[in-house]
């Protein structure tokens, strides 16, 4: 258990570390667009990465589509269409995908 602590400490502090390197290194220089294009889809990549991770699961050893979080994050994603605003999004899409998992 101890190990794990370790592991995450010494990732904590690398990508702290690199970060500010980073911004220390990119501070004051113009982008240029090519790149800025690039870094602005970053973020969205990560998250569907993520989101897609914790849809897709195994049982059985067959793959299937956890249907709480589908549908949660359809319950997220009709919100943010709506209502332009990400934080409302994302508690309705895990109080929705909580009471499908626990409900239904």
């Amino acid at each position: 258990m101890l190990n794990y602590w370790i592991l995450i400490g010494l990732l904590a502090v690398s990508t702290f570390l690199s970060r500010i390197i980073g911004l220390e290194l990119m501070a004051g220089k113009e982008m240029n667009p090519t790149l800025r294009l690039y870094f602005s889809y970053v973020p969205i990549a990560i998250m569907t990465a993520l989101i897609i991770n914790q849809m897709l699961t195994t049982a059985n050893g067959y793959p299937s589509v956890s249907l709480p979080v589908l549908l949660g994050c359809l319950a997220a994603a009709v919100t943010i269409k709506l209502s332009k605003m990400f934080l409302p999004s994302v508690i309705i899409g895990i109080v929705s995908g909580l009471l499908i998992r626990y409900f239904i």
